[in-house]
């Protein structure tokens, strides 16, 4: 795989049981790319490890008066200086693609992972979380797979070399053959503890960076309520602990990094010191003694990749594991294994058997609720998106379980727009191209959400759109629009998808009320012949609904319009009206004073 190839057409089915083997699996599925930079790598080394020989060749030849030696050996020093460059520059190509592909297949894995989930995603995982993992995380895996072909590449480079050193000059070479190990292995005992540190480091982080985002996407409330200086508090000690997490973790680097200087520093030494006295004695040639010298001088190249691989791992493998959980979560209210129906597109009633909802298929039911963050769940389930700790019994459309059907035919015929909808930045054309019917004009949508003061709004602000409302750009989540003007969006790309069902919850909380009783029309006129459910408990919408259930408890308790529910129950009466307890009880007294009023004039009325 090219980097011009990607995106993957299938980035495949990864491997989420731990983080080992998800990094392994990422590694099987690239052995081409690993195999070209080890290639590649071996090449360096050989120049590496080739121009002690020629260095030594060289020496000696001047020793000698030999021209002759001295021209092969400047000519050998060429080709393994050639050797090197070519290596290391088609090594560094290769090893790069490796890890900019590895990165593009883990960032496709999410990408699928995060579409197949939708909003089910956030409730099982801190935004925070995925935020690290789609960022810093992807960037150390990719680390990892890259560093992993050097590795192996220094890896045979410095065993070939030992054996080479070992056959050429026993006297020096054995003792050689025998520090390396050593050098190599000298940092095991410390990584245990460094890894620690670093874990601990990127949790602090990833605490950090779910912090800084739930406080920039609460700022307009955090503001509201003059919380901003609380909220930042909690960043800078939070940032802090980054800090000195950061500061311990570098420090256990820092030691490693010592160790891998100071030893080889002193086998270098070993080697001139007792090299020296070998020449001095007649028993080795001085050019012998530069080769060797030279070879373990450039030994430190090789040796140095045992500890980046060291690293590269120890930051990488909890990189994996948080990438793999995420992978590892699956939706639970469809799965491929489960087969299903393949092209079923079910029509009828939509009914939910936890609370005995029944949406009349072609009318606009409104939904009440008294606990919001249950009107919520349930609007999720309508949709297919029930929680896993719920376990409750699939909704069904038209006699079909939503949790049957593949996903994409379940978001065919289900739509949830939820009460804090996202707008991606830009054009408003590109926002309202969804996939859709094709039977609702943008134009149209936007009329019925009652948008005319966005769109006004939008090109008073943009400075490319050529006073086209549809060409005008709209900033990261529409921040430079209001709650409601937002609200009012979302509500026309809904509209625009026009699905079989579309689920509505809450679409205009943050409009005043001409607006929302215009939408109310519009939504109702627009969606005529559709299954539309509402949950809200404005009078305004209500009163435009074809029918209203009332859920209390966590089960429907009524059904009727909005007038009939008004008059009589009082339970749904002062969730709708927001009358409290006091005030009911005050009703309630009140009323039967008048009723007391009454039989007792009619009795007086009686005896007289």
């Amino acid at each position: 795989m090219q980097i011009r190839d990607l995106p993957y057409p299938d980035p495949g089915v990864p491997d989420t049981r731990s983080g080992p083997r998800f990094l392994l699996w990422l590694g099987r599925h690239q052995l081409g790319g690993q195999f070209k930079a080890l290639c590649w790598g071996l090449l360096q080394h050989s120049g590496i490890a080739g121009l002690p020989v020629g260095a030594g060749l060289a020496v000696q030849a001047v020793v000698d008066r030999s021209g002759g030696r001295l021209a092969l050996a400047g000519g050998l020093i060429a080709l393994f200086g050639a050797a090197i460059t070519v290596g290391d520059t088609m090594m560094h190509r290769a090893a790069i693609t490796n890890w900019i592909t590895a990165a593009a297949r883990v960032q496709q894995l999410l990408a699928r992972r995060t579409a197949e989930l939708g909003s089910a995603l956030t409730q099982r995982v801190a935004a925070g979380e995925v935020v690290a993992v789609s960022t810093g995380d992807v960037e150390k895996i990719g680390w990892f797979v890259e560093a992993l072909s050097r590795f192996l590449a220094a890896l045979i480079a410095v065993v070939l070399i030992c054996v080479g050193l070992v056959l050429y000059l026993p006297e020096l070479g054995t003792l050689i053959a025998v520090a390396v190990p050593v050098l190599a292995l000298s940092v095991l005992p410390l990584l245990p503890r460094a890894t620690r540190r670093a874990d601990i480091q990127r949790e602090k982080a990833g605490r950090a960076t779910e912090l800084a985002s739930d406080t920039v996407a609460g700022l307009r409330v955090l503001r509201g309520i003059g919380g901003e200086e609380l909220f930042l508090d909690r960043y800078r000690a939070a940032s802090q602990e980054v800090r000195r997490a950061a500061v311990r973790s570098a420090r256990m680097w820092a030691l490693i990094s010592a160790i891998q200087v100071l030893l080889p520093g002193a086998l270098l030494i070993s080697v001139i010191w007792y090299g020296a006295r070998l020449a001095l004695d007649g028993r080795i040639e001085v050019g012998s003694l530069v080769t060797v010298y030279s070879t373990v001088t450039l030994l430190m190249v090789p040796l140095q990749r045992f500890e980046e691989i060291a690293m590269a791992y120890s930051f990488s493998r909890p990189s994996a594991k948080r990438a793999a959980r995420v992978l590892a979560l699956r939706r639970t209210a469809y799965e491929d294994e489960r087969g299903g129906l393949a092209d079923a597109r079910p029509t009828g009633d939509l009914y939910d058997p936890a609370t005995g909802l029944r949406v009349r298929a072609g009318r606009l039911t409104a939904v009440v609720c008294g606990d919001p963050d249950a009107a919520g769940r349930l609007a999720e389930r309508l949709g297919g998106h029930a929680a896993e700790a719920e376990k409750s019994p699939s909704v069904l459309l038209g006699g079909v379980a939503l949790d049957d059907l593949p996903l994409d035919a379940a978001r065919a015929c289900v739509l949830v727009q939820d009460k804090d909808p996202v707008l991606l930045s830009g054009t408003l054309e590109e926002l309202l191209d969804v996939p859709a019917s094709g039977a609702v004009d943008p134009g149209k949508a936007l009329a019925a959400a009652e948008c005319g003061d966005v769109l006004d709004a939008l090109v008073q602000a943009s400075v490319d759109g050529g006073g086209d409302p549809m060409r005008s750009r709209i900033t990261e989540r529409g921040r430079s629009l209001s709650g409601g003007q937002r609200q009012r969006l979302a509500l026309a790309r809904s509209l625009v998808a026009d699905p079989q069902v579309l689920v509505l919850d809450e679409p205009t909380s943050a409009v005043d009320s001409h607006t929302e009783a215009r939408i109310a029309q519009g939504v109702k006129e627009l969606r005529a012949g559709r299954t539309t459910v509402v949950f809200a408990s404005s009078p305004l919408l209500l009163d435009h609904a074809d029918r209203v259930a009332f859920v209390h408890g966590g089960t429907v308790v009524a059904v009727g319009s909005h007038r009939e529910l008004l008059g009589a129950d009082p339970a749904y009466r002062a969730v709708v009206t927001r009358e409290t307890e006091d005030e009911r009880e005050a009703e309630e007294t009140a009323k039967e004073q008048v009723m007391a009023s009454a039989a007792a004039r009619e009795e007086s009325e009686e005896s007289a």
